[in-house]
């Protein structure tokens, strides 16, 4: 991580009770993943104050593919504090803002995403898997944070997941909880 966005992201680790940011060891992971993985399209579903943001696009800009990240935000307030914190790493080139409602939102994407990374509305986790689980492809990644802290929340998007033959999943041991998927068929 270059020295702006890592001034960034400890700066934004001091409010992450305020806007509910991953951990720090969830960002890690999330960025080696992306860098192994060569993804060239994710979608994040909940940027709140960009915590995540930063950290997805900065390892898209040095997986050195061309990757491209797609943020949805439902309050305002919190897409712009992102955006500026985006802006000021350095990254708004890897990054789209859209702000909105997120199953509207990704009901019209014009993209498949390559990875996924849902931290937004838990009760909604199930409708955002149905909305894409058919039309991503073999070798997609689904991450979603919060299955073990909000599990009663998820717990109908955990069986599904689980349920679900065309996927590989497991639930890591990182703070809060981190289910991973891969599309294998």
């Amino acid at each position: 991580m270059n020295t702006i966005a890592s001034n960034i992201s400890d700066e934004l680790e001091k409010t992450q009770h305020e806007f509910w940011n991953i951990s720090h060891q969830t960002a890690e992971f999330i960025s080696m993943l992306i860098k192994i993985s060569k993804v060239k399209n994710v979608l994040e579903i909940g940027t709140s104050n960009g915590y995540s943001t930063l950290w997805i696009a900065d390892a898209l800009k040095d997986a050195g593919v061309g990757g491209h990240l797609n943020t949805i935000e439902f309050y305002e307030k919190r897409q712009s504090i992102a955006r500026e914190n985006i802006e000021k790493a350095g990254l708004s080139d890897f990054v789209t803002f859209r702000q909105g409602r997120a199953l509207d939102i990704i009901s019209d994407l014009d993209f498949i995403p390559d990875m996924i990374f849902i931290d937004a509305n838990k009760s909604e986790y199930i409708q955002y898997f149905d909305t894409f689980k058919d039309k991503l492809q073999k070798g997609s990644i689904i991450l979603a944070d919060n299955v073990v802290s909000h599990a009663a929340k998820v717990s109908n998007f955990l069986d599904e997941i689980k349920n679900d033959t065309r996927y590989q999943s497991q639930v890591l041991d990182l703070p809060a909880g981190l289910l991973m998927a891969l599309k294998v068929m």
